[in-house]
């Protein structure tokens, strides 16, 4: 007797562990109820279960799935929910979806696909729960803000599609990593006029709100005189964005030649009647599959949008024959551009093409790029050099010149300007190679000798060699207080520059 007992308790033991592996759920036939069967919960395949024996389901487990991945383990539903509480939220603010997505009879059904136990919140709940998470976020970058030695604000006016005004302040700041950082502090609805004494106080407002008034080492802002002027008020340095500076630097050198006005005049008009027309559209649509081209809508100018008169005239100018047939099929008053002015249009763009790069990489820039606009401006100048032999047309002559003479005093201005020769200076990849004035570079070199010795007297500590260790990551003496020096002065977000 104790041996049965002994043999059932193993027999159960081992039925007890397959059950537990997940593998095997044990019936009865309904219709032999004497014979015992089991059925794998993985496979469902039917297994006998005479006499109680285990044998053969764990040759079938040991066969068929002793090797297989195991399952997740399941998640209490209470947690559950919470993730996709959590989910469904950074999905809304990641896709910047409307608060009413939850009600949306389509998305009810996809989650009930997806999930059928979940229970979608509602849109009070979701927005409650947003705000939660609003201020919760807005106080840990309040916090990462405040912890930082110095920052820089770039500030811009945005105008929506109902218009109503909006100042944006972006923060940015080198943290406790070395790692530059940046932070939108507020897109604040601005309906009062726009006012330098306006601007100031609504900028102010911000910073004091954010806590870093005092931390505040420069604004960097459009070429607006109100911005200026705000920024003068507040008694802060303050710099013009770079990339803007190159936009405006290239329309005032293409509006000052009137061939090139005349064909940009024609180019928007063409453009617009493409893209208002959809019988325009569809032709210009199926000429493209007619001669083997990829479907391509053309580009209009705007005038808020870099690089949109070079990204108008390239593209008509890769379908200037598409164009041509379209146009010619079509029942329009539209004068078409000649093969003399599509030649204007190559040629501006060799002239062009540097400037598109130039902005493409400044807009597009995360890390650290105040050290790269001085040897930019260098390889404008080098740029326009190199194409003056390639150019046959008076208008590309004209902006070549126009060019030339623009870039050359905007690389001046900003060779004197400090916080960006010292960038510049202290920058491995360039050091005095970006410079093309010989004598402001010996002025920039006495400056940076000035600043060295003055933090060398403010430290009084011993100056080691720098060893590949400091120079990866300074944390200490003259060599962590020129790269922050460098690293506080130097920021950008998208395309606005600050320093």
């Amino acid at each position: 007797m104790p041996l049965r007992l002994g043999a059932t308790w193993a027999s159960n033991t081992r039925l007890a562990l397959l059950q537990r592996c997940s593998s095997l759920d044990v019936r009865e036939t309904p219709w032999r109820p004497a014979e015992l069967q089991v059925k794998c919960r993985i496979c469902t395949t039917e297994l006998s279960y005479v006499n109680k024996s285990t044998s053969s389901m764990l040759r079938h487990y040991r066969a068929r799935h002793e090797h297989e991945v195991p399952e997740t383990p399941r998640i209490n539903s209470a947690t559950r929910k919470q993730m996709l509480d959590e989910a469904l939220l950074n999905f809304i603010v990641t896709d910047c979806q409307p608060l009413s997505i939850v009600e949306s009879e389509g998305f009810r059904e996809l989650v009930q696909v997806l999930e059928p136990s979940y229970v979608l919140p509602t849109r009070k709940t979701i927005k409650k729960t947003l705000e939660k998470k609003y201020e919760e976020e807005r106080e840990r970058v309040k916090l990462e803000v405040q912890q930082a030695v110095a920052v820089s604000i770039t500030a811009d006016m945005w105008t929506s599609v109902n218009m109503e005004a909006y100042l944006a302040l972006t923060c940015h700041y080198i943290n406790d990593n070395l790692q530059l950082c940046t932070s939108v502090l507020g897109v604040q609805y601005f309906p009062q006029s726009h006012t330098a004494d306006n601007l100031a106080q609504v900028k102010r407002g911000m910073m004091a709100d954010w806590a870093i008034t005092n931390k505040v080492k420069c604004f960097v802002t459009d070429a607006a005189p109100n911005m200026i002027a705000s920024t003068r008020q507040l008694q802060i340095r303050h710099s013009i964005c770079i990339a803007h500076s190159l936009n405006l630097l290239v329309r005032k050198s293409c509006d000052q030649i009137p061939t090139l006005a005349s064909i940009r005049h024609k180019a928007r008009h063409i453009v617009t009647y493409f893209r208002s027309s959809t019988t325009a559209k569809e032709k210009l649509a199926q000429v493209q599959q007619q001669m083997g081209r990829p479907t391509l809508k053309l580009i209009n100018e705007v005038a808020t949008r870099w690089n949109s008169t070079y990204e108008m005239l390239s593209r008509l100018h890769d379908e200037k024959e598409s164009v041509w047939v379209s146009l010619a099929s079509l029942k329009t008053d539209l004068t078409p551009l000649t093969a003399d002015e599509f030649d204007i249009i190559g040629e501006t763009l060799i002239v062009l093409a540097p400037f598109h790069q130039a902005t493409v990489e400044l807009s597009e820039e995360r890390r650290v790029s105040g050290s790269k606009v001085i040897p930019m401006m260098k390889m404008l100048y080098v740029a326009l050099e190199h194409s003056a032999s390639t150019l046959q047309t008076q208008a590309a002559k004209h902006l070549h010149e126009n060019l030339k003479r623009r870039v050359t005093d905007t690389a001046s201005n900003m060779e004197s300007l400090s916080v960006l020769t010292l960038a510049t200076l202290l920058d491995p990849r360039f050091k005095s190679l970006g410079f093309r004035n010989s004598f402001k570079l010996n002025d920039a070199i006495i400056r940076l000798r000035s600043e060295c010795a003055s933090v060398i007297g403010r430290t009084n500590e011993p100056l080691p060699g720098p060893s590949a260790e400091q120079l990866s990551a300074p944390t200490s003496g003259i060599y962590s207080a020129l790269f922050v020096c460098c690293c506080l002065k130097s920021c950008n977000k998208m395309h606005i520059f600050c320093f």
